[in-house]
């Protein structure tokens, strides 16, 4: 089953019975960037009543998911919004939606419909792709090689990173998991 990420944050709004839901999506790579994202929107909601989300993680460990419905009542808040992330079959990505109460009770139901819909709005205008697994991979090599290295392996989807230059040249690429074999045989031919 394929995965999908988000290449930048985005944000959305929505509004029921004078009740305020905006909805933002950003990626995270790790549990610590789910924690940043998740304090910088309290900081920057101080006054809303709720502040929900659910994130997916691809970690060591297998997939790992969480929500919250943040004092909303059970099952309301976090869990639609979570349900999108999975029926987008996203991963790595954090979404939260605050409210701000508008004085009217929505019911349960109505709740969990007012952040269903806060989540897929925001997922609508989200610019999604295939979640590519890297592998890292040092090489060294000469100068020439090195000089067309990159646009050899561009096509392939592989990611040069950091090079040190001494006699040769040492740099670390980024592979594509489905692409390992055949960068690395490329890699022995040079």
């Amino acid at each position: 089953m394929p995965d999908y990420c988000i290449s930048q944050p985005c944000q959305t709004e929505y509004h029921i019975k004078r009740s305020r839901f905006i909805a933002v999506i950003a990626p995270c790579r790790n549990l610590e960037e789910v924690q940043g994202f998740l304090a910088k929107m309290y900081s920057q909601h101080p006054q809303a009543s709720h502040v929900t989300f659910a994130w997916r993680l691809l970690t060591d460990q297998g997939l790992r998911e969480r929500f919250s419905d943040a004092g909303e009542p059970s099952g309301t808040a976090g869990r639609p919004i979570l349900a999108h992330l999975q029926g987008k079959e996203l991963v790595n990505c954090c979404l939260a939606v605050i409210r701000y109460f508008g004085g009217i009770k929505l019911g349960a139901g109505g709740l969990a419909r007012a952040y269903g819909q806060a989540a897929r709005q925001v997922l609508e205008i989200a610019q999604i792709h295939p979640h590519i697994v890297y592998r890292t991979m040092t090489i060294t090599i000469d100068y020439p090689a090195y000089q067309t290295l990159a646009k050899r392996l561009e096509p392939l989807g592989v990611l040069m990173g950091d090079a040190q230059f001494g006699s040769q040249v040492e740099v670390t690429l980024q592979v594509p998991e489905n692409q390992w074999e055949q960068v690395k045989e490329f890699i022995e031919r040079l």
